[in-house]
């Protein structure tokens, strides 16, 4: 099979939904089939894996995003000989696939990854909730009705797509992770950053961004740092350079700041350790659909503390795999602190949450995505006659 994975952005801008395609493309590849992952970016940039296909736009500050309207002629050319497409962003290569590849007679998956809703609010504070919620009310049920299949990763935004008016069947399908490096994981040895074998170390690994809510995080462990003398937080993770350094000063300015270290961007392949490291993993985002570093975290056995939301609330399950918390400084900071005290509670959860973070194994997940485009290719009407094929094949020889 023949498989297009369609994303406004990729490597190198790093994002769960990069690191979604990135092992799903990989597992996928070793089953036979063939995958592509097709993108806007730089055109001299080096890709470490084989059929990205990359068309040119225009660069959104250091943001990582290119915004295009549009694939090159080649690229258009390679995307209409696919079997099956799989969009993972609606507005760029949503739009383009309906261009590109409803014509051709190629069926279009598309999963939803983002709270767009709360993305919204973050960052364009001065528009009214009711004007963001009422233009995806109107973008998002007719460009899912154009969609062969609509897959929410978790069933707290499948209720947001119908808060959003979609009204299409929707398959709840989980995006996979790669477990067995984070079940696995040799840790970092703790003398790399200073700490102390009793050090109690709060992790946040992702994005530095503006809908991770990281000063909330950072007020949070300030907050236990007189109660809990030796927890120390440590934040993986890059973003914006701006944005990164206007919470590098935030940290600066707060008391602790000592206790508080921002590791910046590391290499995908050594967070597993890192992890490993760490006694609990700590997030106050409520923007996540399905939050692959807590599944990750999960993985490497830590306890998970998050705040009640889609996504985290769909994959923590409180006072079991981790705690959930109202969305307000006292009741994050009461369970956090309960954490830090009770090592007991800690190695009790972090055992049933590396257990609970099976389900999501790429193996898994992957395998149920092929049966959903198996079953699509399978459907009466979607092969169109034997001369398109045979031009088809034509066209994807002259491709090799």
């Amino acid at each position: 099979m023949r498989i297009g994975m369609m994303v406004d952005s990729y490597k190198p801008y790093i994002s769960g939904i990069t690191n979604y395609v990135e092992i799903n493309k990989q597992f996928l590849e070793k089953a036979g089939h063939d995958v592509f992952v097709f993108t806007f970016g730089d055109l001299d940039y080096k890709d470490d894996e084989t059929n990205v296909i990359r068309s040119p736009g225009l660069p959104l500050a250091d943001s990582g995003f290119y915004l295009s309207m549009r694939y090159s002629r080649q690229a258009k050319k390679i995307l209409q000989t696919m079997d099956i497409v799989h969009v993972h962003h609606p507005f760029l290569s949503g739009r383009l696939a309906l261009r590109y590849c409803r014509p051709a007679g190629i069926p279009i998956v598309f999963t939803n990854h983002s709270r767009y809703d709360l993305y919204a609010q973050a960052y364009l504070p001065m528009m009214p909730e009711e004007v963001t919620l009422g233009m995806l009310q109107a973008y998002m049920p007719p460009f899912c009705k154009a969609m062969d299949l609509v897959i929410a990763p978790s069933a707290g935004m499948g209720r947001v797509l119908r808060e959003l008016k979609v009204e299409n069947e929707i398959e709840i399908i989980p995006n996979g992770v790669d477990l067995a490096s984070f079940q696995n994981a040799s840790p970092t040895p703790r003398e790399k950053y200073g700490y102390k074998s009793d050090d109690i170390l709060i992790v946040y690994a992702g994005r530095i961004a503006l809908e991770k809510n990281i000063p909330f995080l950072i007020n949070a462990f300030t907050g236990i740092a007189g109660a809990v003398p030796n927890a120390k937080l440590l934040i993986i993770g890059g973003g914006v350079q701006q944005y990164e350094e206007e919470i590098r000063d935030y940290v600066a300015g707060k008391d602790g700041a000592k206790r508080i270290r921002m590791t910046g961007r590391i290499p995908y392949d050594e967070l597993p350790a890192h992890l490993s490291m760490c006694d609990i993993f700590a997030t106050a985002s409520v923007t996540e659909v399905h939050p692959l570093s807590v599944i990750e975290a999960m993985g490497a056995g830590l306890p998970v503390m998050g705040i009640e939301s889609v996504g985290v609330g769909d994959t923590v399950q409180d006072g079991v795999t981790g705690y959930l918390a109202t969305n307000d400084a006292p009741s994050f900071t009461a369970k956090l602190t309960r954490l830090c005290l009770d090592s007991e509670l800690r190695k009790r959860m972090g055992r049933a949450a590396r257990e609970a973070s099976k389900v999501y194994s790429i193996e898994r997940a992957a395998q149920r995505m092929l049966e959903q485009y198996e079953r699509l290719l399978r459907e009466p009407g979607r092969r169109k006659d034997k001369l398109y094929f045979r031009l088809r094949e034509i066209l994807q020889r002259s491709l090799r």
